[in-house]
């Protein structure tokens, strides 16, 4: 499996149900892990952001980074939630020491394809698509090694999940679930 691209696509109807996969691949991140969000205004980027923070056990509330360019969520690993958005506003931040700490939280990019050669290369990379109808396309895509882990491990817990979303005003320990 060296150098072979996993992907994974599926379709989410609520808002809900982007948040739920969030907090399932929230539960399996660790320090160094990098997640590329892609994607329209109004796709879904903050709300699987929001997800990941809760799967992490984060209960702080999840905001769109936005005008701030990062927000940073305290964690057993930091959560550290860009957006890019505004690029040349937040490449000061990186230069300044922010880009240091990558190997050591847990990174979230919304509007990922602005960073360029700051993005790591081992990412875990979700492009989402509004969908007639208010529903939202995912593909999800693992070119490195440690992203293909994220992307099965994902892919696993989706198959083996029930069907009820997780609350989205409290975390959920998921070592704790059923």
């Amino acid at each position: 499996m060296i150098g072979m691209e996993v992907n994974f696509s599926c379709q989410t109807s609520r808002e809900e149900e982007t948040e739920s996969l969030g907090f399932l691949l929230g539960s399996f991140l660790r320090g160094g892990d990098c997640i590329a969000l892609y994607g329209d205004l109004g796709a879904g980027k903050t709300a699987f952001s929001r997800g990941i923070a809760h799967g992490m056990g984060i209960a702080t509330p999840v905001t769109s980074p936005s005008y701030l360019l990062c927000n940073e969520y305290d964690g057993i690993t930091p959560l550290l939630h860009m957006d890019a958005y505004f690029f040349e506003r937040l490449e000061s931040l990186l230069a300044e020491g922010l880009a240091q700490r990558f190997p050591t939280s847990i990174l979230v990019v919304e509007w990922a394809e602005k960073m360029g050669d700051w993005l790591p290369t081992d990412r875990l990379e979700l492009h989402l698509e509004h969908l007639e109808g208010g529903g939202r396309q995912l593909h999800f895509s693992a070119p490195a090694q440690r992203a293909r882990e994220l992307l099965e491990s994902l892919k696993e817990a989706q198959k083996a999940r029930k069907p009820v979303n997780p609350p989205t005003d409290s975390p959920v320990d998921p070592s704790k679930s059923q």
